[in-house]
């Protein structure tokens, strides 16, 4: 009888999955930015102000509530939502890029994109890139009229509009395709913001690159930008973008020709810079206004699905980047508001408030039992691995090697889903963990040593029983050397790191790495 059961239930699964494959949902990645798990209502009782469409893609999808992106910053982290891959398996091991730089997914490398591409979808981007771009010219001798390289168009999308990196970076301008609309040919940098503890970008501009005597400045030196270029439009003119864009493609979505929308948005991050018309909503000043105008952007996504007709087979993703921005602390001290939900510490971090942030999906269509709650872990890199199972197709051996597909989670409510240990990494410290079940071990670095943490009864990660759990500590160790040194921790052949051995690996030798790699 065991096994007859078992068997109906893998039948079912199977069933369930042809289906989701003969109707191909659209599938749409909203991506905000510095969000911490805190910062959605639906999350956090306690939250100082509402969040009723984020709320709404909860009610009516699955929260995984151990959810995860795979870096504490955000170029890493959206190196591994698109390809599916650890961001330390690259060349760059720590921090974040400019607006200007080699891009970091190199060409041929699997993306989110080239997947629903191959299998026949519409592909756009909106919105913030940061992973590199490769502009005509240099600062000082650009020619415009030249196409942008080795950006989101040459990695799968066809359609991209928005902006390079972070917003304090420069070249900042509204790109479309491979052009800005208005080039970049003023210059400007950080000012006063008077509404928040950062920054704004804002006219007025200069002609000249020399060095600023404007008071407002909070840096002297310059960077460039367009000059019909304003920080605070950016999320009314990238949600108008993909309405338009996706609007541009319903029919062929009825017609069997699906689309594609990764949407990744520039707030919360700073400049916190909310319309007028948000201001004075909430209870938590001007940031708690920024991420209520940003639920209202996803709400005129949602509203979008609706009207045209499209909404039942479209599948929503929303989540965020890193955790929260240093401000939290501000913020908990004058509000009473927790962006990190209670986690430990905030974006750059190791521990869990850098990593773990709010991660919902919606698919009316797909989804069985709306509502639910997935406890266990999952990370932003699944997603590949999740969308080629959800379409039928197979990744290769060199693509997403650390992309573990939940598919069943969305199909099945009763799936025995157990991802393979997570590996998550701060680019603060540049310290490595590894999360087993509810075991997260961190690695010592430097004069810092092991740290382990039972997250079943310590999910803010203020007991290390390191010492008192040795065989764990010994056991998660061993893992992780394996998953790093192989180059997957999916099953399949092993693949090459991007490097060999590299220093942040303080706990294990180079022979180790050596060893295990061969």
């Amino acid at each position: 009888m065991k096994y007859l059961l078992l068997a109906v239930c893998f039948c079912s699964f199977l069933s369930a999955v042809a289906r989701a494959q003969s109707a191909r949902p659209n599938v749409i990645v909203i991506f905000t930015d510095d969000q911490g798990y805190g910062d959605v209502s639906a999350l956090n009782p306690d939250a100082k102000f509402e969040t009723p469409n984020m709320d709404r893609l909860a009610r009516e999808g699955i929260i995984f509530s151990n959810g995860h992106s795979a870096d504490s910053v955000c170029t890493p982290s959206r190196y591994s939502l698109l390809t599916g891959r650890y961001p330390w398996r690259t060349t760059r091991k720590q921090g974040v890029l400019g607006a200007e730089a080699k891009c970091m997914i190199v060409d041929g490398r699997a993306t989110l994109a080239t997947l629903f591409k191959e299998n026949g979808y519409h592909t756009g981007m909106v919105g913030k890139w940061h992973l590199g771009m490769d502009f005509p010219g240099t600062e000082k001798d650009r020619d415009w009229s030249k196409p942008i390289q080795d950006m989101p168009l040459d990695k799968g999308f066809d359609y991209f509009y928005g902006v390079p990196a972070s917003l304090n970076y420069g070249v900042l301008a509204w790109f479309e395709g491979r052009y800005a609309k208005v080039p970049p040919t003023v210059y400007t940098n950080k000012k006063k913001n008077p509404r928040h503890m950062d920054y704004r970008i804002m006219p007025p501009y200069e002609t000249e690159p020399g060095i600023s005597n404007d008071p407002t400045r909070t840096v002297k030196r310059n960077f460039e930008v367009a000059p019909d270029f304003i920080d605070n439009q950016c999320l009314t003119r990238f949600t108008d973008k993909a309405i338009e864009w996706m609007g541009g493609k319903v029919a062929d979505a009825k017609d069997g020709k699906p689309f594609f929308l990764y949407l990744p948005f520039t707030s919360p991050h700073y400049p916190v810079c909310p319309l007028p018309e948000f201001h004075g909503k909430g209870d938590a000043g001007a940031y708690g206004e920024f991420v209520i105008e940003t639920d209202y952007h996803i709400g005129r996504v949602l509203e979008f699905l609706k009207t045209s007709g499209i909404d039942e087979n479209t599948l929503v993703v929303f989540s965020s980047d890193n955790g929260p921005e240093k401000s939290w602390t501000q913020r908990l001290k004058d509000f009473g508001h927790d962006s990190r939900g209670g986690l430990r510490e905030g974006k750059r971090s190791v521990y869990e408030g850098g990593q773990r942030v709010p991660f919902i999906v919606r698919w009316p269509a797909g989804i069985k039992q709306p509502g639910r709650r997935w406890e266990k872990v999952v990370c932003q890199t699944d997603l590949l691995a999740t969308f080629a199972e959800l379409l039928g197709a197979n990744l290769p051996d060199n693509a997403g090697e650390d992309s573990h597909s939940f598919a069943p989670v969305l199909l099945d409510p009763n799936a025995d889903y157990q991802r393979v240990p997570f590996v998550s990494h701060d680019s603060s410290d540049f310290r490595y963990a590894i999360t087993e079940g509810n075991w997260k071990l961190i690695l010592p670095s430097g004069r810092k040593s092991a740290e382990l943490y039972d997250l079943a009864s310590d999910r803010a990660e203020t007991t290390n029983v390191a010492s008192s759990h040795p065989e764990k500590v010994q056991e998660l160790t061993k893992k992780m050397n394996v998953l790093i040194a192989s180059g997957r921790s999916t099953i399949g052949a092993a693949q090459p790191n991007d490097t060999g051995y590299w220093k942040d690996l303080t706990w294990m030798t180079q022979q180790e790495y050596d060893e295990l790699a061969n």
